[in-house]
């Protein structure tokens, strides 16, 4: 009777750390490619904007 006890409290013990690694793992899949997204969205509008004064001069000619 004792190995049936210590198999149960094993299996319990399983299945709680496989909640946690699976929620975990729910976590990072649904968070992570938020937060990569806003990073390098945010980087190309930086780098994509031109100046506005030097293009408007250039066409005084």
């Amino acid at each position: 009777m004792n190995s049936n006890s210590q198999s149960a409290n094993t299996d319990t013990y399983s299945q709680r750390l496989a909640d946690i690694v699976g929620t975990a793992i729910a976590l990072l899949t649904l968070i992570l490619p938020v937060f990569v997204i806003a990073h390098y969205s945010s980087t190309n509008a930086q780098n994509n904007q031109q100046p506005l004064i030097q293009n408007l001069q250039g066409r005084k000619d």
